[in-house]
């Protein structure tokens, strides 16, 4: 169980990776909140009785105070970042000394557990702003999405962001493969399908294969194509921590694992072929997905004809327009000569995903690698 004294968090700089503060005598709430560190991939400093190095308690972007120890420190200089940790939740005097430390939270033990780990991981991996998390899904099969999504990706990453690509379409036949990466070393995601609770994004950038400057979640070529959905949210959630851009490749089947992704996405892009039965397959995706991502807008793949052009789509659809994207000649050769999609700066394709960063960082107001 936790409790609130203070609204306000600490922010921490991006890629920071700072120790937080242990202070208490009771050595069995030490071991408690060493295991709890351990747990979060955090190495604290401990102050076993008293603040042993000068400036150390202005300095940690985390402290975590025994109750034990509490009304010790209540001289100190007032500050963001303090919880008091106890056990007793019928100790109403807790919340006293919480006041006079000048605590952000009072956190019981064994209950805040998870809530604390996750409160340490947050410093350990030096959370900042979030991944700016867009999903690509196709109006229909055949749609183009699957390509639209790696060149966004390979489109972030050459221009210096910190770029994640997760394929969450186990029917799609890998992303890796599209970018020439099939035989790259790394997880995939069979090795996560038992994720639970928290993973660590550091842990989970660093397992993945390294393709044209960016990290890919794929799949192998086995024969499990089952994901939790809570594997799919610990994953996505972990990806978004470590901040820059993720792009995922969304299924056009609503399943368990597909809506928990979806809640995870900030802007959705439905790929439609300028075509009146895709037109129609599309209306269907839209309103499925529409039930759970709220931005969600069209890209209309051309040429569009005189009867049917992209924003006569949009409307259809009840969607606003991303924009078009024409074709491309000799995309097919271009992959298979080793180019990604959106390889080309000066292509229709990285054109367009060039000019759809400018406009969606834009709008976040400048999503930094």
């Amino acid at each position: 169980m936790t409790a609130s004294i203070t609204p306000e968090r600490p922010s921490a700089t991006e890629g920071q990776r700072s120790r937080p503060l242990i202070v208490t005598e009771d050595e069995a709430l030490l071991d408690d909140l060493l295991r709890l560190c351990a747990a979060a991939g955090a190495e604290p400093e401990v102050a076993h009785g008293a603040l042993t190095r000068r400036g150390s308690w202005e300095a940690a972007p985390l402290i975590l105070v025994g109750d034990d120890s509490a009304a010790r420190l209540s001289d100190r200089a007032r500050r963001q970042g303090v919880l008091l940790i106890g056990r007793d939740l019928d100790d109403h005097g807790i919340w006293r000394r919480a006041v006079a430390l000048g605590a952000d939270n009072v956190a019981f033990l064994p209950d805040a557990e998870t809530w604390l780990v996750d409160r340490i991981a947050d410093v350990a991996e030096g959370v900042g702003r979030q991944a700016l998390t867009v999903g690509v899904i196709g109006g229909r099969g055949g749609a183009g999405a699957s390509t639209l999504a790696c060149a966004l990706a390979v489109t972030a990453a050459r221009s210096g962001r910190r770029t994640m690509l997760i394929d969450a379409d186990p029917l799609g036949g890998g992303l890796d493969v599209l970018l020439g990466g099939e035989g790259a070393q790394g997880l995939r995601w069979p090795a996560f399908a038992e994720s639970r609770g928290r993973v660590a994004g550091s842990a989970l950038e660093e397992s993945l294969p390294e393709l044209h400057a960016l990290r890919v979640l794929s799949w192998d070529r086995g024969d499990s194509v089952v994901i939790p959905p809570s594997a799919m949210r610990a994953v996505l959630a972990a990806a978004r921590r470590r901040g820059g851009v993720v792009v995922v490749d969304l299924p056009r089947r609503v399943d368990d694992a597909a809506a928990e992704a979806l809640t995870q996405i900030d802007l959705g892009l439905l790929v439609v072929p300028a075509e009146l039965r895709a037109v129609a397959a599309a209306h269907r995706v839209a309103s499925t997905v529409g039930m759970v991502l709220r931005d969600l807008r069209a890209v209309v793949r051309g040429p569009c004809g005189p009867e049917l052009g992209d924003e006569e789509i949009a409307e259809l659809l009840g969607l606003p327009l991303a924009g078009q994207l024409p074709p491309e000649p000799g995309l097919a050769d271009a992959f298979e000569g080793g180019e990604p999609p959106g390889g080309s700066p000066r292509g229709p394709l990285g054109r367009f995903c060039a000019e759809f960063w400018a406009r969606a960082l834009a709008d976040e107001g400048g999503v930094t690698a």
